[in-house]
């Protein structure tokens, strides 16, 4: 049930505080512009929508981006960016965004469902980091689902990576057909798999069909929903770390923030362990960002939320933690509670 609190996060103390707390923040997308922090999470707020095992409740209408100049430093909340009332094409729930630039523009990628309550993915430019962004009047062509994530590789291309399960509508899809309301991932079943495309130069169209990334096991094998605390649920996010590409994500109703590691943007992607252990809340969804600080070395930092203000698992809260790599390449496992 979504409404629960993963047993494991209960009752113990957070090794991290929420970075505000004057409104509730989510899938914290964070990034380094003019050598800040900017970080582009979902808005959370209470809207009175009954709670319902497709997020019903995850009634979301604007985004407001924060920023930093430091890790432990002052947060400053630049209001609001966009509201769901300046996307003409949009009807509800303005879900996980992110964040891309290129050229002199700032590009926000934003789910949100469309007229007939379908998820679309759009895209706002703006020539600030924080916005204000302005919608394109339509979604991307050939864009579902949600948690649209963005990485630009060290060749100067971008990539968009999306998609999630149960609420995010991703198994309503057969490759890139919309089948309708369709049944949730079975045991027993290959694991839905996430999308990704190349963008064009203009960024804000696909440059290609949309792919399925394959994430597999150490056999090559697809992972199955009986593997559902490893599985791709939602939440995808990509960085590049010492020439490896990593993806990680959420599994969802296990609770577990994950990863993989393949040799190009386009995977496949082998299952290498678990980034984050499950946190207070229903939800996790993170972004991992590399950041020198003014006389600092470069150090990796983990982005995610709990609900440590509230309890309440759509009334979310944003923090960071420091993220640690092993020798061979493999990411430390980080418990967000002592």
């Amino acid at each position: 049930m979504i409404g629960a609190l993963s047993a494991h996060a209960q009752k113990k103390t957070p090794i991290s505080q929420p970075l505000v707390s004057h409104i509730y923040t989510a899938d914290p997308s964070a990034h380094v512009f003019n050598g800040k922090i900017y970080i582009y999470p979902s808005h959370d707020i209470e809207s009175g929508v009954a709670q319902d095992d497709e997020g019903g409740h995850f009634d979301m209408k604007d985004y407001r981006i924060l920023s930093m100049d430091k890790i432990g430093g002052k947060v400053t909340d630049h209001g609001v960016a966009l509201d769901i009332k300046d996307v003409p094409w949009a009807g509800r729930q303005m879900w996980a965004p992110d964040a891309a630039y290129k050229n002199g523009t700032y590009y926000l990628y934003f789910p949100v469902k469309d007229k007939e309550d379908i998820f679309r993915i759009g895209v706002a430019t703006s020539k600030k980091p924080e916005g204000p962004f302005k919608a394109e009047p339509t979604p991307i062509k050939g864009s579902y689902s949600m948690d649209p994530t963005v990485f630009q590789d060290t060749d100067g291309s971008y990539y968009l990576y999306f998609g999630g399960i149960w609420g995010g509508q991703l198994q309503r899809w057969k490759g890139n057909t919309y089948l309708g309301k369709t049944a949730n991932p079975k045991k027993g079943e290959v694991a839905r798999l996430p999308r990704m495309a190349k963008l064009a130069p203009d960024m804000k169209s696909f440059a290609e069909e949309v792919k399925e990334i394959k994430i597999v096991d150490s056999n090559g094998k697809l992972l199955t929903e009986d593997q559902n605390d490893k599985r791709f649920f939602e939440a995808a996010w990509v960085h590049k770390y010492k020439g490896k590409y990593y993806f990680s994500y959420s599994t969802g109703d296990s609770h577990n923030i994950c990863y993989a590691i393949g040799d190009n943007p386009y995977g496949p992607f082998t299952y290498k362990g678990i980034v984050l252990e499950p946190v207070e809340g229903w939800t996790n969804h993170h972004s991992i960002v590399e950041f020198k600080g003014k006389g600092s070395v470069p150090r990796w930092y983990l982005f995610y939320h709990d609900v440590q203000l509230s309890g309440k698992t759509h009334l979310r809260n944003v923090k960071v933690t420091e993220l640690k790599y092993n020798p061979d390449g493999t990411i430390q496992t980080i418990d967000a509670y002592k």
